[in-house]
Protein backbone atom coordinates (compact mmCIF):
# COMPACT_ATOMS: atom_id res chain seq x y z
CA UNK A 1 0.00 0.00 0.00
CA UNK A 2 2.66 2.35 0.93
CA UNK A 3 4.56 2.01 -2.49
CA UNK A 4 1.51 2.73 -4.08
CA UNK A 5 1.10 5.75 -2.40
CA UNK A 6 4.70 6.68 -3.11
CA UNK A 7 4.46 5.95 -6.71
CA UNK A 8 1.24 8.45 -6.96
CA UNK A 9 3.22 11.24 -5.36
CA UNK A 10 6.29 10.75 -8.03
CA UNK A 11 3.77 10.77 -10.61
CA UNK A 12 1.93 14.02 -9.43
CA UNK A 13 4.05 16.99 -10.22
CA UNK A 14 2.57 19.95 -7.84
CA UNK A 15 3.36 23.34 -7.92
CA UNK A 16 4.10 25.62 -5.06
CA UNK A 17 0.86 26.10 -3.00
CA UNK A 18 2.84 28.49 -0.69
CA UNK A 19 5.49 30.69 0.68
CA UNK A 20 7.46 30.72 3.47
CA UNK A 21 9.96 33.67 4.99
CA UNK A 22 11.70 32.92 8.05
CA UNK A 23 13.21 35.61 10.17
CA UNK A 24 16.86 34.35 11.03
CA UNK A 25 17.14 37.33 13.62
CA UNK A 26 14.39 35.63 15.66
CA UNK A 27 15.04 31.82 14.63
CA UNK A 28 17.03 29.92 17.24
CA UNK A 29 18.07 26.93 15.33
CA UNK A 30 15.90 24.19 16.93
CA UNK A 31 14.96 22.70 13.67
CA UNK A 32 11.55 21.76 14.65
CA UNK A 33 9.98 23.55 11.94
CA UNK A 34 12.17 21.39 9.64
CA UNK A 35 11.55 18.22 11.19
CA UNK A 36 7.57 19.09 11.00
CA UNK A 37 7.78 20.31 7.22
CA UNK A 38 5.49 17.75 5.18
CA UNK A 39 6.80 18.36 1.92
CA UNK A 40 10.38 18.19 3.55
CA UNK A 41 11.10 22.40 2.03
CA UNK A 42 12.12 23.76 5.09
CA UNK A 43 16.90 23.09 5.80
CA UNK A 44 19.28 24.45 8.73
CA UNK A 45 21.76 26.90 6.81
CA UNK A 46 25.12 25.17 7.27
CA UNK A 47 26.35 28.99 7.90
CA UNK A 48 25.75 30.18 11.76
CA UNK A 49 23.70 33.32 12.26
CA UNK A 50 25.05 35.81 14.27
CA UNK A 51 23.68 34.53 17.41
CA UNK A 52 25.57 31.55 16.57
CA UNK A 53 23.16 28.66 15.48
CA UNK A 54 21.87 27.44 12.21
CA UNK A 55 19.10 29.27 11.76
CA UNK A 56 15.74 27.69 9.38
CA UNK A 57 15.95 28.26 5.66
CA UNK A 58 13.31 27.55 2.60
CA UNK A 59 14.84 25.90 -0.36
CA UNK A 60 12.50 28.03 -2.54
CA UNK A 61 9.89 25.29 -3.67
CA UNK A 62 7.73 23.05 -2.37
CA UNK A 63 5.69 24.97 0.14
CA UNK A 64 1.89 23.53 0.82
CA UNK A 65 1.03 26.42 2.52
CA UNK A 66 -0.07 23.66 5.44
CA UNK A 67 1.79 26.16 8.11
CA UNK A 68 2.95 23.01 10.09
CA UNK A 69 6.38 25.17 10.71
CA UNK A 70 4.27 28.08 11.51
CA UNK A 71 2.57 26.48 14.65
CA UNK A 72 5.43 24.06 16.09
CA UNK A 73 7.83 27.19 15.54
CA UNK A 74 8.59 28.04 19.92
CA UNK A 75 9.45 31.56 18.62
CA UNK A 76 6.64 34.03 17.50
CA UNK A 77 7.19 35.93 14.85
CA UNK A 78 9.95 33.70 13.47
CA UNK A 79 8.14 32.00 10.57
CA UNK A 80 5.37 33.36 8.21
CA UNK A 81 3.52 31.16 5.90
CA UNK A 82 1.75 32.47 2.86
CA UNK A 83 -0.81 31.13 0.88
CA UNK A 84 -0.29 31.52 -2.93
CA UNK A 85 -3.63 32.88 -4.50
CA UNK A 86 -3.81 30.57 -8.08
CA UNK A 87 -4.02 32.26 -11.14
CA UNK A 88 -7.91 33.61 -11.72
CA UNK A 89 -10.55 31.99 -13.09
CA UNK A 90 -12.86 33.79 -15.72
CA UNK A 91 -14.72 36.06 -13.26
CA UNK A 92 -12.77 35.70 -9.82
CA UNK A 93 -11.33 39.03 -8.40
CA UNK A 94 -7.27 38.81 -8.01
CA UNK A 95 -5.40 39.55 -5.04
CA UNK A 96 -2.87 42.14 -4.64
CA UNK A 97 0.79 40.51 -5.08
CA UNK A 98 -0.39 36.73 -5.84
CA UNK A 99 0.21 35.76 -1.94
CA UNK A 100 -1.86 36.25 1.28
CA UNK A 101 -0.55 35.25 4.77
CA UNK A 102 -2.70 32.67 6.35
CA UNK A 103 -0.13 31.57 8.83
CA UNK A 104 1.42 34.83 10.73
CA UNK A 105 1.99 35.92 14.33
CA UNK A 106 0.34 39.42 15.30
CA UNK A 107 3.78 40.93 17.18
Amino acid sequence: MNSKLLKCEENMPSEARGDVTIDVEECKGCGLCVESCPPKCLVLAPELSRYGVHPATYTGEGCTGCGACFYCCPEPGAITVYRLVPPPKMGAAVIAGGKEAVHAAIV
